[in-house]
């Protein structure tokens, strides 16, 4: 039986999800809801759904895997990892927090998720200006390795693929200066299943937010 990942009609928190279901070669199917436009951006197919899924958090994203029912990005990728060796515990449990849960990177996606819902100019130039000092850090850990963990891809990767992709489509030559982390990105989008994937019809690369968000929702 396929597992369900629901979520809204948009990348946003289910792209690094989706490329991992697809690298893995995961049967899924996709319950997509769909936000009403301004002023009020109606949420009800989703608030209709929330609480009858049996979901311990309601929450978007979600992943339904038989009895088992995950909230949370991050928990949704572990669980999947888990599912297919791609998580090398002690080495991921070792790694400094800006890769893979931390809250530099957090803070820092954060900061650009307030910058595109909240508009202001300012904002966004003063997000865009931090942008090569985080990728320095991604780039000293990545090192020479040709994974975050080194030889064997895992989650992490995904996870760090997509917050790098993500960081691109805002500035397009942020990884100019870094010639490791676009062989990354070059290396990532290369492997077969994830190269056919965004070739498909139901690769989703766009809109990056909900319609709330001015800059990054097209």
């Amino acid at each position: 039986m396929p597992m369900t990942l629901g979520y809204w009609d948009i990348r946003g928190l289910a792209h690094a999800i989706h490329l991992l279901l697809e690298y893995t070669d995961t049967s899924y199917k996709e319950k997509r809801y769909t936000m009403g436009d301004a002023p009020d951006y109606d949420r009800s197919q989703w608030l209709s759904e929330k609480f009858k899924l049996g979901l311990d958090f309601p929450n978007l994203p979600y992943l339904i895997d038989g009895a088992h029912k995950i909230t949370q990005s991050n928990a949704i990728l572990r669980y999947i990892a888990h599912k297919h060796n791609l998580c090398e515990w002690l080495l991921i449990g070792a790694m400094p927090n800006t890769v893979e849960t931390g809250h530099s990177v957090r803070e820092f996606v954060g900061e650009g998720s307030d910058s595109c819902f909240l508009s202001q100019e300012k904002l966004k130039l003063e997000y865009l200006e931090q942008l090569p000092g985080m990728m320095k850090l991604f780039s000293e850990f990545l090192g020479k390795q040709p994974w975050f963990v080194g030889d064997k891809i895992t989650f992490v990767d995904f996870l760090a693929y997509d917050i790098l992709d993500l960081h691109c489509i805002f500035d397009p030559k942020c990884l100019d200066t870094f010639p490791n982390l676009k062989d990354f990105v070059s290396h990532f989008e290369g492997l077969k299943k994830i190269s056919a994937y965004m070739k498909s019809s139901h690769f989703l690369p766009t809109p990056l937010y909900t319609k709330v968000a001015t800059w990054g929702n097209k």
